[in-house]
């Protein structure tokens, strides 16, 4: 009880901001990206697709971005822990798949300039495959943000005090706001901002530990000692 009133009471009035301004800029990317859009912008293709001309380096940090939910920044370094470097293995399969995904099945969807897998489905196999598809899809999603939503707010609750049902409104309400008035340049743009406020939490929490034990040999003879560098075990 001690330990959770002391993490409670740890966030003060510039983490508050800090929180406060990326939710912010997150809903002001949406704002302006809204007022850009021009007469021919309001079609369903460019709001799932940003106009089709969105260069590479956004699109892949937006993407990025959205495979590292809270569940993976939560659960990536427990199942490290847990596990050692084993847990390589599932990143190399990860990476297999992405190399096929990006080879063989986007080139042909950008060929048939389609918006998302469902139509692709309704070309190839019909009108009841793709209802099919698209319900699943909408269980899974529903399902998965969920989670994705609630263990933040969770986070959120314990490092602040924060209720978690006003954190769950207020980052839902947000994300769904920058979404609805954007379209999809909205959301990469914002994936963009947070994806860097991301990597830069990463590596300062990872040079800060690394210092706190005792530099870079010190965290390879912990890992050692530990059973953790087992690639062959």
């Amino acid at each position: 009880m001690e330990d959770s009133v002391l993490t409670a009471q740890s966030f003060v009035v510039a983490d508050y901001t800090v929180f406060g301004s990326m939710l912010f800029i997150s809903m002001l990317i949406g704002v302006f990206q809204a007022l850009k859009k021009s007469g021919g912008e309001t079609e369903l293709v460019d709001f799932f697709t940003g106009g089709r001309h969105m260069s590479a380096v956004p699109v892949g940090l937006s993407l990025c971005a959205s495979f590292m939910s809270a569940v993976q920044v939560l659960g990536v370094p427990s199942e490290t822990y847990r596990y050692g470097l084993k847990f390589l293995y599932m990143c190399l399969g990860q990476s297999f798949s992405s190399f096929l995904t990006a080879f063989l099945f986007l080139p042909l969807f950008y060929r048939l300039r389609i918006t998302s897998t469902n139509q692709y489905l309704r070309l190839r196999f019909g009108r009841d495959m793709q209802l099919l598809g698209s319900v699943q899809f909408l269980v899974a999603t529903l399902l998965y943000t969920g989670v994705v939503i609630y263990a933040p707010a969770v986070i959120l609750n314990q490092a602040t005090g924060l209720n978690m049902w006003a954190s769950i409104f207020s980052t839902g309400t947000i994300c769904t706001l920058y979404t609805t008035l954007g379209g999809m340049k909205a959301v990469v743009w914002t994936d963009v901002f947070q994806i860097i406020i991301m990597l830069f939490g990463f590596l300062t929490i990872f040079i800060h530990g690394t210092i706190l034990v005792g530099g870079p040999a010190k965290v390879l003879e912990i890992a050692n000692n530990g059973s953790r560098i087992n690639f062959n075990e």
